[in-house]
Parts: structure tokens; C-alpha cells; sequence
């Protein structure tokens, strides 16, 4: 029975990856305060962990068919299979997710990287909580994440799992250059970007990016996709939204490589107007609070249009 079970969600996974869109949403017209984004990845970190113990085998497929079923609900809109094959994630890598927060991927990666690789959380430097309004309490407890998190992270899958340890962006210790196959930026470029002309915060999370790889290592983003027309001050990031063209351009200018990009997360119903921020789609809905017809439109959007982009440091 098991066995058939995990086929079932597994032949429903590989169905959902014909479509190749991710849901997306936007109408609403309210922005949502500076720290709306980055308290939903701290939230998260707050969740109540379910230990879950490794499946026997690393396959991909049979892990994801392993997840609670609200998990498994987001697999249309995030389509993780197909997105860590894209990049070329396997068993025995090591492999950095920025903002990992409460583990929606870091779950799925654990067991699939396996006892032989690692998984490394890399999270905003403290000086960009303070630009969201974290209070002095919060702020205090964002000093020990490098150790907090990954002593949580480490309990959410028993058995052959990856060890995980962590960092912060513009804080890598010199030993772990050079040590990471990959490096994943799903829906983390977006603050970066909106800071960075004051703070250089994406200039140096870039530049640990690339510093942490080895020669050849592979960078995947994930990215909330402004349209190609929008305007360039309206998608610097604060709406949540980055040009594709803008993103491969940092990224060259860092030094990487432009591969490949992949429309297995677009959602061409996301189409934001200038007062629309990404935070009015599911899950956030932001002001939709009281507003059950806004919701539902949101929710026939679907969750945001994302790029999927993939870059190589350059071999030597």
C-alpha cells in the first residue's frame, strides 16, 4: 500500500511538471511594510518541527511523496523536483540555501543530499534586520543563528541525513571557501537588491556566493519575475519583483557564468500593475485581510511568475 501511495504522488508530481507553471498572483495595491518579506522567513523558523525520518533511499521523487500533505500542496506552485534537477542538484553534494528560514526546502534537501554531503544555511546580516524593524530582542536572537539554526535544522529528518552547519551573508569564514558544489538563491535577491545601493548588500552576498564555490560550482535562482517592461525604479526589489535582465547582469559582473534558464516556475498570470507588490499573492495574500473577493482573485492567480536561472563559477 505504501509503495502504491508514493507511486500515486509521484506519476501526480511528474504530471504537474508538464505544465511547467508556477502560480503566481497580484492585484493588490497596498504595500505591505519593509519587514513583510523577511518576518515570514523568520516566522517560519518559529514553526514547530516535525522529525521525519530519512527514507532509505535518496531518490528525489520518494522524498518528496514523503512530505506532509501541505507540502505536497505547494508542489504545483513550486515545482521542486524539476527545479533542483534543472540545477543539477545530487546526492553527496554540498550545497548553500540562502534564507532557508523554516526549512521548506531544507526538509526536502537533508535526506537527498544524504550523510555523505551538507547542506549550509546562509542568512541576511543582521544590518538589514534593523532596516526591516526588527526590535532589539529579535535582533539579539538573529546574533547565535549561524549555530541556532542549524542545531534546529538538524533534528527535522533522522537517519542518513546531511550534517548542516551556516553562515551569514558578508561573514564567510575563510574555511568554507571553496567547499560548496552549489549554492541555491530561491526568493532571496530581492532584499539584497532593494539595499544595495545604500548598504552593498548584494554585492556581498555575490561575492560569498562566489567564494564558497568550487571551480566550476553551479548557482540556481529562483526569483519573483517583473515584467520586461516594468519600470526599473519599480522593480528594484522593494515589490518583491527583479528583471530577469537585471539579475543576469549582477551575476555576470560577479564573475558567474549565465547557463540556462528553465520556465518550469513562470506563471504568466502574474501580471502586477505599478502599485502591485509580489506579497498580495498567496501565501501572504497581504490586503486581503478583510476582503474575501480580493482573495479568491488572488487566488485564481496563483502564486508569483519566477524565474529559474542557473550559473556556473568559472572552472580554472
Amino acid at each position: 500500500m505504501e509503495k502504491s501511495l508514493i507511486a500515486l504522488i509521484t506519476s501526480i508530481i511528474a504530471a504537474i511538471s508538464i505544465t511547467g507553471c508556477e502560480s503566481g498572483n497580484q492585484t493588490a495595491s497596498t504595500a505591505p511594510t519593509q519587514s513583510a518579506a523577511p518576518m515570514q522567513s523568520m516566522a517560519a523558523t518559529t514553526e514547530p518541527s516535525q522529525v521525519k525520518q530519512a527514507p532509505a533511499s535518496s531518490d528525489l521523487a520518494s522524498i518528496l511523496a514523503a512530505q506532509p500533505e501541505a507540502v505536497i500542496a505547494r508542489y504545483p506552485s513550486r515545482n521542486p523536483q524539476q527545479t533542483l534537477e534543472f540545477f543539477g542538484i545530487q546526492p553527496g553534494m554540498t550545497v548553500v540555501e540562502a534564507l532557508p528560514g523554516g526549512g521548506w526546502y531544507s526538509k526536502l534537501l537533508i535526506p537527498y543530499l544524504g550523510n555523505e554531503g551538507e547542506l549550509v544555511g546562509a542568512n541576511y546580516p543582521t544590518g538589514m534586520y534593523k532596516l526591516f524593524g526588527y526590535d532589539d530582542e529579535r535582533l539579539a536572537k538573529l546574533a547565535n543563528w549561524p549555530t541556532d539554526w542549524p542545531a534546529t535544522a538538524q533534528t527535522w529528518v533522522e537517519g542518513k541525513a546531511a550534517p548542516v552547519s551556516g553562515f551569514v551573508m558578508g561573514d564567510l569564514a575563510d574555511s568554507k571557501k571553496g567547499t560548496a558544489d552549489a549554492v541555491l538563491l530561491i526568493r532571496a535577491l530581492h532584499n539584497l537588491a532593494r539595499f544595495e545601493e545604500q548598504h552593498g548588500f548584494m554585492s556581498r552576498a555575490l561575492q560569498d556566493t562566489f567564494d564558497v564555490l568550487k571551480p566550476g560550482g553551479i548557482v540556481g535562482i529562483v526569483q519573483h519575475a517583473a515584467p520586461s517592461d516594468a519600470d526599473d525604479a519599480w522593480a528594484n526589489g522593494s515589490k518583491g519583483y527583479l528583471k530577469k535582465t537585471f539579475v543576469i547582469e549582477q551575476m555576470q559582473a560577479a564573475g558567474f557564468e549565465y547557463v540556462a534558464a528553465s520556465d518550469i516556475n513562470a506563471n504568466p498570470r502574474d501580471l502586477p500593475g505599478a502599485n502591485d507588490v509580489v506579497w498580495r499573492l498567496p501565501p501572504t495574500l497581504a490586503g486581503s485581510k478583510d476582503d474575501e473577493a480580493r482573495a479568491a482573485a488572488m487566488r485564481a492567480i496563483g502564486e508569483s511568475n519566477r524565474m529559474t536561472l542557473k550559473f556556473v563559477k568559472p572552472a580554472i
